[in-house]
């Protein structure tokens, strides 16, 4: 259940700051989407921030630290998304334990013989942690099955930028900051999440 409360002690934040904060978000990714550059985003971070994903079990993504999420999060891992977008359609936002967590659509600028756009069906979004003004970690989810379904598809059609033609051919695993699970820097969920988590299971069994 979301707080309504208009401040808390948790997060030193009120609801219409992080509600600020997430519309200069907003705005600095539709910025980064028409100028076909997302490393300035990298700004909105916590200099120690943790980002990261899944692929699959045993390979996820984790870029630690602002200069990291900088040149890997929306460096290396957007290469040859030029001209895609991910546009949020939906926000969670609790202020009371400074939480947001935002739901995009990612769609990729291509049309296809008909004119109708390359997009993703599967639901994407992000899950972030705020506080003092910055996110503090982010952890991402999408659909890998449908993800790959619509790059197979852009590939088949001919309509492939080089650009994307290369990405999927990069070794994945190989890449910076792609990790075994565990080799990872950082755990899967927020590590505030999980080190609640840990505390409740130890509760548990003591």
């Amino acid at each position: 259940m979301v707080s309504t409360s208009s401040t808390t002690e948790a997060t030193g934040c009120d609801r219409a700051e992080i509600e600020d904060f997430w519309r200069r978000w907003l705005d600095a990714n539709r910025r980064a989407e028409e100028e076909k550059d997302w490393s300035p985003l990298a700004d909105f971070y916590a200099e120690d921030a943790s980002y990261g994903w899944m692929y699959q079990p045993d390979e996820h993504f984790m870029a630690m630290g602002r200069e990291e999420i900088r040149d890997y999060a929306l460096g290396t891992e957007m290469a040859g998304l030029d001209g895609w977008t991910y546009e949020y359609l939906s926000t969670v936002i609790d202020e009371q334990q400074g939480m947001i967590v935002g739901f995009w659509k990612q769609r990729s600028g291509i049309l296809d013989d008909n004119g109708e756009e390359f997009f993703i069906e599967g639901i994407g979004g992000s899950w972030f942690g705020y506080e003092d003004g910055q996110f503090v970690w982010q952890r991402d989810w999408f659909d890998l099955s449908s993800a790959g379904h619509t790059f197979l598809a852009i590939l088949k059609s001919g309509k492939a930028s080089p650009g994307l033609v290369d990405r999927m051919s990069l070794d994945g695993p190989s890449q910076p900051g792609h990790y075994t699970r565990a080799e990872l820097p950082s755990s899967v969920w927020p590590p505030v999440v999980a080190a609640q988590s840990t505390t409740q299971e130890s509760g548990a069994t003591a």
